[in-house]
């Protein structure tokens, strides 16, 4: 009622002139408060939409005042763009993301990244930036690093960190900047096998990463009958390699590292053990699987995996007594202007402001006994999965996990890793094809790598398991179907998928039923984009 006579105020005053409208404009936003909820969550309340003024969340702007598309929101200055997005949003709640390096971040984390943070440049660090404005910007970035810090219980004496890398791969290649000259050797678990292609990926004809093109590096292995890390051969090899820096990190590996051997590696060949532990972060930091900061030097991690925060990167590095030499002598870590200065002016300009504030909120988040039931949920839903899976038929990689994902060796089944990912897509269940142990390419893989972050952020538990492990069966017994028309070839099989009627009406038919179960839980973040 209040907001109705407004409205009509807002009606007959505006023909009074600037100062008129401003007061009614003032009287207006007040009373906008019980709606002001449903901005927040990206609603458009139609009774907002007033005559030839616009209403916003902030202040009260007449036509004459506006600068264009400035004050004016996104759907109604690029609704084609707009039109995408709700349909991105639809996806994601219709269909079941299970691509293991997925989550679902929290509205708060969403409004740090669409914040005013994202105006300001502050190139440096901290109480030492190169441009003047940065009071807050510099209390949001300690508070980050303070939280981040205390998310892993390490003790700031001990370890620092440097939350500025925009990623993942700028963050690993800062690692390898700050530690060792160009053409310094590293060792990583070798992709086909489980690792990333940051952590030195080669072929024989071409040099795939910027590592392996800066960087010499020489990849472990699994072994190829148990998919486990061969860390005995590892450590055969080190000795001949003599690598500068060790990688302890893998991208598609189930079981947890033993961070103890390799510190005994690295220790042997006096090189620096690093940890990437994208994957992993959002479990090491409640505490349900063994930690990388007991042995190793630096750890560097991702934000958006199962730290479920923004996309972005966090480096942690050692402080303090590196060791003592034979005259009694502390050598003192001297990785934090080492690795700083990689960072910045090395390889990024300035920090992203609204994802540093992201990583704050999600490092305050993940301290909480909800974010640990979360984590635990994570790995009991994997392993749930891989029961059930195999109760279907088909072999894990390792025999199970014990973490947030698993890898699903197909070559029994007679369907490549390729069409299980597109025939999969098309019943709506996003997963990636992914290399098992004696793959020879990482072009033609021979599995798929599923991971349960984002499907547990939805509230999916132990029991809703076995109806996806379904779901995934159902549809790669149906891609049988599909090669038993189309030949052994991808490019066929994908003809089929588009044009064969009957093909077509049996994925609509399972799609339909995998959007169904899906549409029962909900999703964080804005409801409509």
């Amino acid at each position: 009622m209040i907001f109705s006579v407004n409205f009509m105020m807002a009606v007959n005053w505006t023909s009074h002139g600037v100062r008129s409208s401003r007061l009614v404009g003032n009287i207006i936003i007040n009373s906008l408060e019980p709606i002001k909820g449903h901005l927040l969550q990206g609603h458009v309340p139609k009774a907002i939409l007033i005559s030839k003024h616009v209403a916003t969340t902030t202040c009260w702007r007449s036509k004459s005042k506006m600068a264009g598309v400035l004050h004016k929101n996104l759907w109604e200055t690029d609704p084609e763009l707009f039109d995408l997005i709700k349909k991105e949003k639809q996806r994601q709640n219709c269909g079941l993301e299970m691509i293991a390096s997925e989550n679902f971040t929290s509205l708060s984390v969403l409004q740090c990244l669409s914040s005013c943070l994202h105006n300001k440049y502050s190139e440096g660090l901290p109480g030492a930036r190169y441009y003047g404005g940065n009071e807050y910007i510099d209390q949001i970035e300690w508070l980050a690093q303070k939280r981040a810090l205390a998310a892993y219980r390490l003790d700031p004496e001990q370890w620092g960190c440097n939350v500025q890398p925009y990623s993942g791969s700028p963050a690993n290649l800062a690692v390898y900047t700050g530690l060792i000259e160009p053409h310094g050797r590293i060792m990583g678990l070798d992709l086909p096998d489980g690792g990333h292609l940051t952590h030195g990926f080669f072929t024989q004809n071409k040099k795939i990463s910027a590592t392996s093109i800066f960087f010499e590096s020489m990849p472990y292995k699994v072994n190829q009958e148990t998919g486990l890390i061969d860390y005995d051969k590892l450590a055969e090899n080190a000795r001949l390699f003599k690598p500068k820096v060790i990688i302890a990190g893998v991208s598609c590996y189930s079981r947890c590292l033993d961070y103890k051997r390799f510190r005994e590696i690295a220790d042997e060949n006096n090189a620096y053990l690093f940890a990437d532990m994208a994957h992993i972060s959002g479990l090491v930091a409640a505490g349900i699987i063994p930690s990388p900061f007991d042995h190793c030097d630096v750890v560097s991690t991702t934000t958006h995996k199962t730290l479920r925060g923004p996309r972005a990167g966090v480096i942690f590095f050692r402080k303090g007594v590196r060791s003592v030499a034979k005259s009694g002598e502390k050598i003192m870590y001297d990785l934090e202007s080492r690795i700083n200065a990689a960072v910045f002016p090395g390889l990024q300009g300035g920090p992203h402001n609204h994802q540093i504030a992201g990583i704050a909120t999600a490092m305050k988040q993940a301290q909480t006994p909800e974010f640990i039931d979360y984590q635990k949920q994570i790995v009991k839903n994997a392993q749930q999965l891989c029961k059930a899976l195999t109760a279907r038929g088909y072999k894990i990689t390792t025999g199970g996990t014990d973490v947030h994902m698993l890898l699903v060796d197909l070559r029994n089944t007679g369907v490549t890793g390729s069409k299980a990912e597109r025939i999969l897509e098309d019943i709506s269940i996003a997963c990636n094809k992914n290399t098992v142990p004696g793959d020879k390419s990482a072009f033609n893989p021979s599995g798929i790598r599923l991971g349960m972050p984002a499907l547990t952020t939805r509230g999916i538990k132990e029991e809703h398991v076995d109806d996806i492990a379904e779901f995934i069966h159902k549809g790669l017994e149906l891609s049988k179907q599909v090669t038993a028309k189309s030949g052994p070839k991808l490019v066929d099989f994908k003809k089929v998928l588009e044009n064969d009627p009957e093909i077509k009406s049996k994925v609509k038919a399972l799609r339909d039923e995998v959007e169904n179960f899906s549409r029962k839980f909900s999703l964080p973040g804005y409801d409509e984009y």
